[in-house]
């Protein structure tokens, strides 16, 4: 088996998780689709939604280039709305997810 190719039981051997709490103005502005859409186009699996206080929770996993460049988009000027802050962690991708949702 080749380092990138999947087990069937676990995430790709090189895959990291992205746990990001984007804060700003990122509600209502079409942030969580611009994150998905982002997130597809970089081959990531995972989630982004809105929380109560007006946050955005991202949650993303695959190679780890691709998940910085993920990280990177969130905190440049591209993204729908304005970004005043991204808190963010890695970690060893757990492989729960199949595709990228908007919850």
């Amino acid at each position: 088996m080749g380092r990138h190719e999947r087990t069937q039981d676990g995430p790709e051997q090189d895959s990291v998780r992205l746990d990001a709490r984007v804060f700003g103005m990122v509600q209502g502005v079409g942030f969580r689709y611009g994150t998905m859409g982002t997130a597809e186009d970089l081959g990531l699996s995972g989630e982004v939604k809105n929380l109560a206080d007006g946050s955005v929770s991202v949650v993303a996993e695959g190679p780890q280039p691709q998940v910085r460049k993920l990280l990177d988009w969130l905190n440049s000027d591209r993204t729908p709305g304005r970004v005043e802050r991204v808190d963010s962690s890695m970690s060893e991708a757990g492989g729960k997810y199949r595709g990228f949702g908007v919850g």
